[in-house]
């Protein structure tokens, strides 16, 4: 059982050539409504790829919740560690995509609050889970639950949002952007802010950064690159919420770190062809074929610093 803990939202998204000016009307090439948040598209993500899944968040009870949960049951997640918050809105967004800068803008209406972890039934999925893989909302009160247990699951943190006394103490995997280390440790070169990480964490650091690839560093000290792919992106929104749950999912099928890595990167770039995080991830068979079809045009795996 792989256990994700944290955000989960639904979303507007828009296509367009460029953003509208005050009062401009543009047209969209494409609308489309999907689920997002950190961990529940990492959810997906390990469902899709042929893993026993659940996901802790909560939801308003509105319509948008019902559709959250749907969308997650839909795609094989366990919903029961689902807080549903009675009076209250759940996450939601609207994201426009402008394809002339490659860029994006998000306007977000928060989480309902809720204690994710206080019902014995969410305590019971983290006891059976191998992974436990958290978000900026699932840090906190997952580490404070795992942390009486004698002998608490492997435990992922998608790092690429700031959070307020978040120390990587503990983390078996801890996943941010290159930029978010930087603002942790100050500008480095990637050797050095993983080691600082590492240094932190104790457990095995995974940096991503978008089109230069990833950096990884276990404690065999050896930092190792992995290049990503090339592909005709059409939105990059959730991409890396996409190569967490692909990255979790990997380590729990006991994928070596560097080939664990590169098919967290190969499922990431594959979501790019999808305006929503969602609905452009392979399944395990699609990856093994775009793997099996690519693989040669990369380093290899086992040693991918080599160009």
């Amino acid at each position: 059982m792989l256990t994700f803990v944290g955000a989960a939202t639904l979303d507007a998204l828009a296509l367009v050539d460029h953003y509208p000016a005050a009062d401009e009307r543009v047209v969209a090439s494409a609308i489309s409504y999907a689920g997002g948040g950190p961990a529940a598209t990492a959810a997906v993500v390990a469902a899709r790829q042929g893993h026993d899944v659940a996901f802790v968040g909560a939801v308003g009870d509105d319509p948008e919740g019902h559709q959250i949960i749907a969308g997650l049951q839909a795609e094989g997640v366990q919903t029961d560690g689902v807080v549903v918050v009675g009076g209250s809105r759940s996450g939601a967004s609207v994201v426009v995509v402008a394809t002339e800068s490659s860029t994006r803008a998000i306007c977000n209406r928060p989480l309902p609050v809720a204690d994710l972890t206080a019902r014995p039934l969410v305590m019971e999925l983290l006891t059976a889970s191998t992974w436990i893989h958290v978000d900026h909302i699932g840090w906190a009160p997952t580490m404070l639950a795992i942390g009486h247990f004698a002998d608490p699951p492997l435990t992922s943190y998608d790092g690429g949002h700031q959070v307020t006394g978040f120390t990587a103490e503990g983390l078996n995997l801890y996943a941010p952007t290159i930029e978010a280390l930087e603002i942790r440790y100050g500008a480095a070169d990637p050797q050095k802010l993983l080691t600082a990480a590492q240094g932190e964490s104790g457990g095995t650091v995974v940096a991503s950064h978008g089109a230069a690839g990833s950096w990884a560093l276990d404690n065999t000290g050896e930092l190792i690159h992995v290049p990503t792919f090339p592909i005709d992106v059409i939105s990059t929104l959730g991409a890396g919420d996409v190569f967490h749950g692909a990255l979790v999912a990997a380590l729990a099928d006991n994928h070596s770190l560097p080939d664990a890595v590169l098919r967290a990167n190969a499922t990431a770039a594959l979501s790019c062809r999808g305006l929503d995080g969602r609905s452009a991830v392979p399944t395990l068979g699609e990856l093994d074929t775009f793997l099996t079809d690519h693989r040669t045009d990369l380093s290899s795996p086992s040693n991918p610093g080599q160009e």
